[in-house]
């Protein structure tokens, strides 16, 4: 024991992040080995990150872009986070860490500390937050842990990019060039790109229903019924004219029966970080190649008398908002990112831009059209966004919420009755607990003429629930040295409750935890001695069961 203690600390002071310490740009000083190499700076990757230099591993967190966080510092401040009982480790800690910062009455800059702590506290930790706030922790929490970070490495998704031999990753390459070699790899991306490298098996889109006995899954134009249309709104340039062709945003597509399997994703949006106080604002500038004409269907469905818009602009501190989707016609971009998860980076560049284009547009158009009620316009022109945020992409946020990507077959797939209890879960590692829920997929015309949404779906599955270990490693017989914490193996329903920053934290703790007892052990990521890892988890405050 003590050997081996001396061998970690040899192999943490070989691989010190000298580059942070010095102030050399990291991608320029930092070692190309390490026991752990994790690839994607999402929530999860950070955070696994943290937890191999806790178990003395040395680490490298490969970037692709030259920020920390993912979505938890993209504008994603209103955490979802189900039951605050179900989330332990340093997931938890990250949200106690959050409240601390903001103990400081110094740190209420933009709008007054709120007089009902309870707005945002729960206990010792709080839950809502800005983006640089977040932002802020991650790296000064990483720094202190001496996790050596290598930003704007994007990898290499040609065949070349992932080395393989004798069923491990040996190595992968970034773009640039660098090659990064570990004895444990963990793909920690929202979109998986590590483990399609690898050749792990992998699915997008929607199961049928019956491919695991679920009753959420596939097609569900009969379930949706949040985030519709709540009135009759007809689909035609020339209303009751099908001969004018469609409004733009509406499909042509019949769409196939409910429950059936198909290969389209739940929408993407900008999670937009926007406040109503004068000092800390920008107004909303007019993106290049505006067409007004884009939002007709929005335009006639206030025409009918909606008037529901602003209902998701989520107060986080500092007089700002995390302002998501809300209703039939708001910030989801329906059916506009159906490549993104095995697109080119050129596509997904695209599809990026076509989501930027379409948000700022919708923000341009509720402030300016004359078509828009004046109620309406007034309410838009208080708004802006932060001087104070995202300050080196013209206030915008870096990063589009891929609400779901790839998503890892494993030899187990968590799904809905998993979430139910109604199925066993083996190994757990975590819990999760928020609505089995998934944005709008695709947006028709229904068999009585009028325009219809289907695809959101928003059913809690009734209690926290274990999160299996399976989930996150591929199937045996593939690779041995991979742990997929992120993109895991889960239908597309039951992805729809795991995929929450919080969630995210837990599963990549664990996974770091999983691979330094790989490491230890000389094992596969399939073969390691669980009661060792349960041990280990529930050591560090991980909750791996609940009683409801």
């Amino acid at each position: 024991m003590i050997e081996r203690t001396l061998r970690r600390v040899l192999a943490v002071a070989c691989a010190a992040p000298f580059a942070l310490a010095l102030g050399v740009p990291d991608a320029v000083a930092a070692p190309r080995r390490a026991d752990i190499v994790i690839y994607g700076c999402t929530s999860g990757g950070v955070i696994a990150a943290i937890e191999a230099r806790r178990l003395g591993r040395s680490v490298l967190l490969v970037c692709r872009e030259d920020y920390l966080g993912g979505m938890s510092t993209n504008g994603l401040g209103w955490s979802d986070t189900g039951n605050h009982r179900a989330i332990g480790g340093l997931s938890l800690e990250f949200y106690r860490k959050v409240k601390r910062h903001y103990d400081d009455p110094k740190i209420w800059v933009h709008a007054p500390r709120p007089a009902r702590a309870e707005n945002f506290v729960d206990g010792e930790a709080m839950w809502q937050f800005e983006p640089g706030v977040g932002e802020r922790i991650y790296e000064d929490w990483a720094r202190a842990a001496g996790v050596t970070i290598v930003r704007n490495q994007p990898l290499d998704r040609s065949k070349r990019g992932v080395e393989l031999a004798n069923r491990r990753v040996v190595a992968f390459r970034s773009k640039t060039g660098q090659r990064f070699e570990g004895k444990v790899f963990i793909d920690a991306t929202y979109e998986g790109d590590l483990m399609a490298g690898a050749g792990v098996r992998f699915t997008v889109g929607r199961e049928a229903n019956a491919a695991y006995g679920e009753t959420l899954n596939g097609v569900q134009l009969k379930n949706t019924t949040n985030h519709q249309f709540t009135l009759d709104i007809d689909p035609y340039r020339v209303a009751g004219d099908p001969s004018s062709g469609l409004l733009p945003r509406i499909s042509a597509e019949r769409p196939a029966p409910d429950g059936s399997a198909d290969a389209r994703i739940q929408a993407y949006t900008y999670r937009m970080c926007l406040t109503d106080v004068p000092a800390n604002r920008v107004p909303f500038s007019r993106p290049r190649g505006y067409d007004a004409g884009q939002y007709a269907l929005l335009k006639r469905y206030m025409d009918a008398g909606y008037r529901d818009f602003f209902r998701k602009f989520d107060r986080i501190p500092n007089g700002k908002t995390d302002t998501n989707n809300f209703g039939a016609f708001s910030f989801d971009n329906i059916g506009m990112n159906y490549r993104y998860p095995e697109g080119s980076d050129a596509e997904r560049q695209a599809i990026a831009r076509e989501h930027t284009r379409y948000q700022q547009g919708l923000l341009w158009f509720m402030t300016h059209d004359p078509g828009v009620p004046a109620d309406m316009r007034a309410e838009m022109s208080k708004w802006g966004l932060c001087k104070d945020e995202f300050t080196r992409n013209g206030h915008w946020p870096r990063e589009m919420y891929v609400r779901e990507a790839r998503r890892m077959v494993s030899d187990f797939v968590m799904a809905e009755p998993h979430l139910r209890g109604t199925s066993p879960t083996p190994r757990p590692i975590g819990m999760g607990s928020y609505n089995m829920d998934s944005h709008n997929v695709q947006r028709i015309v229904d068999t009585r003429g009028f325009v219809r949404n289907e695809g959101n779906i928003e059913i809690s599955p009734g209690r926290a629930y274990p999160i299996s270990y399976d989930a996150i490693v591929p199937r045996r017989g593939e690779v041995t040295n991979l742990l997929v914490p992120v993109a895991l193996s889960a239908s597309h329903i039951a992805y729809g409750s795991i995929r929450m920053e919080p969630v995210f934290m837990i599963l990549g703790q664990s996974a770091s935890v999983a691979a330094s007892i790989a490491i230890d052990d000389q094992l596969s990521v399939q073969d390691i001695d669980y009661s060792k890892l349960r041990a280990q988890l529930t050591r560090e405050g991980q909750i791996l069961e609940l009683v409801q």
